[in-house]
């Protein structure tokens, strides 16, 4: 049987060499401590399961939604408004299945084959995928530690600049948990507007940044939504990963070509997920600080035990993860990643999974409690693996 091309150019997923030795691990009667995959263990607030629930009821919402309730579309607007700062018409914003999904189809109404997209390295995979399987070529911008993990515009070639479409970027940064501000998404508009290209920014863990100010949105910048768009997410903010809801803001250009093509592909989001994110959206906002001290405590307990183990790690600055260099004495990434499973009992990512600049770190989720965090630290100490 014969597939496509870009199947074969897809690398081996170690996440799932790694799940199989979990598996086998656990099966031996080993506790494994999972910190691998972002999937908040925080409950949603009660008032927002019970809006689903009460859809649920509703024999109405079991068919196809087709477009954005307008009752989701004003919550939207008036949340990025007191939020951000941020005016948006109806005619800015669409819904979609999640960032993943919104990320995965972004580049098909946008780019043409060979097309030229920049893309960060290391960066969450669909960033480069999702362009990727629109059949634009892949132009990395690497993201390193003394630039702040920030996007160096003086370092890009005008000439390929010119030939771009799209730039896609991501503040809070999952993996590097590096933040930037307003002078960061001016220069960002400013490189944008220069050389004709499309932004697409991810901001879905505005709500997560642990430490000094709180989250902005690249479109509170001035000239932001005529060259680009921002997806938000409510599956970190407001744990609700599993809903899948995520929304698309903007140029309105952009986001009415966007609803176009996915008119192809889809019926809308679930009106049950719809009235969920209402509730969010309209109720209460607590649930937002309390994952902020949630997440804050789980990374002192990791980062600061760590240090104390003498494995030099920085603290993570936003998001619900944590992004380490390896311990002196491995080949890479992946090799430290299986010891520290063997060895220890403790899942992480290799970096190496997020690009060729990743290599020689590991990403650790804060989804476990404080506790089983401490826990993890003395394993960790316990297994020898920090002094190989």
């Amino acid at each position: 049987m014969k597939f496509s091309e870009k199947m074969g150019s897809q690398k081996a997923n170690i996440l799932l060499d790694l799940d199989i030795e979990k598996r086998r691990l656990e099966a031996q009667g080993a506790e494994v401590i999972n910190l691998s995959i972002g999937t908040p263990d925080f409950q949603p607030d009660r008032h927002v399961m019970e809006a689903a629930s009460r859809a649920a009821l509703d024999p109405e919402n079991y068919k196809y939604s087709m477009t954005d309730s307008p009752a989701l579309v004003e919550a939207v607007m008036g949340w990025y408004s007191s939020r951000y700062g941020v005016t948006l018409t109806p005619e800015q914003i669409t819904s979609v299945y999640g960032t993943q999904e919104g990320m995965a189809h972004i580049a098909f109404p946008v780019c043409d084959p060979g097309d030229l997209c920049f893309v960060p390295d290391p960066g969450y995979p669909i960033f480069s995928f999702g362009p990727f399987l629109s059949g634009a070529e892949l132009v990395k911008l690497p993201l390193v530690e003394k630039n702040r993990y920030l996007i160096d515009f003086d370092s890009i070639d005008p000439a390929v600049a010119d030939k771009a479409k799209l730039l896609v970027t991501s503040y809070p940064n999952n993996p590097l948990t590096a933040c930037a501000d307003g002078d960061f998404y001016e220069r960002l508009v400013f490189f944008a507007k220069r050389h004709d290209i499309l932004v697409v920014h991810d901001n879905a863990y505005s709500e997560l940044i642990l430490d000094g100010e709180p989250g902005i949105s690249f479109l509170s910048v001035k000239g932001a939504s005529e060259v680009g768009i921002e997806f938000n997410s409510l599956s970190k903010s407001y744990n609700l990963t599993g809903l899948r809801i995520s929304f698309a803001l903007g140029n309105e250009q952009v986001i009415q070509k966007f609803k176009s093509f996915r008119s192809q592909i889809d019926y809308g989001t679930c009106s049950i997920v719809q009235q969920a994110a209402i509730a969010a959206l309209t109720g209460p906002q607590d649930i937002l600080e309390r994952n902020r001290t949630g997440y804050r405590e789980r990374r002192d307990a990791l980062c600061g035990g760590l240090r104390s183990i003498d494995w030099d790690v920085p603290n993570s600055k936003g998001t619900m993860f944590t992004w380490f260099p390896i311990p002196k004495g491995y080949r890479n990434s992946e090799e430290f990643t299986f010891e520290l499973l063997a060895k220890a009992g403790v899942l992480c990512v290799p970096g190496a999974s997020f690009g060729a600049l990743g290599e020689g770190y590991v990403r650790m989720a804060l989804v476990q409690p404080v506790e089983t965090m401490q826990r993890a630290v003395r394993k960790i100490a316990e297994s020898g693996v920090l002094n190989r």
